[in-house]
C-alpha cells in the first residue's frame, strides 16, 4: 500500500496501511465484507482501495448477483482460502 505523497485529500491527515468494512448493497441484499486492506486516514478514517482488492471485490459482488444472498458476509482474510 503505497501513496505517493500520504496525505489524505479530504483533511490533510496522513494516509496509512489498515483495515476497512466495505459493504455493497444489491437491491435484492447485502454484501459486507470485512478487514479489507486500504490506506486509512488516520484523522478522518477516509478510506482507498488499491486496484487489485477493487477488481476481487468486484467479483465477489458479481458472484453475489448471480446467486442472490440476502445477506452475505465475508472475510477478505478467508476469501483466499476459498478460493
Amino acid at each position: 500500500m503505497r501513496d505517493e505523497n500520504g496525505a489524505c485529500p479530504l483533511c490533510g491527515g496522513r494516509k496509512e496501511a489498515g483495515r476497512t468494512r466495505v459493504s455493497f448493497d444489491l437491491e435484492f441484499g447485502v454484501v459486507v465484507v470485512r478487514h479489507v486492506p486500504a490506506l486509512v486516514c488516520d484523522q478522518c478514517g477516509e478510506n482507498w482501495l488499491e486496484d487489485r482488492v477493487a477488481e476481487q471485490l468486484e467479483a465477489l459482488v458479481r458472484r453475489a448477483r448471480e446467486n442472490h444472498p440476502v445477506v452475505e458476509v465475508a472475510d477478505w482474510d478467508e476469501m483466499g482460502k476459498a478460493a
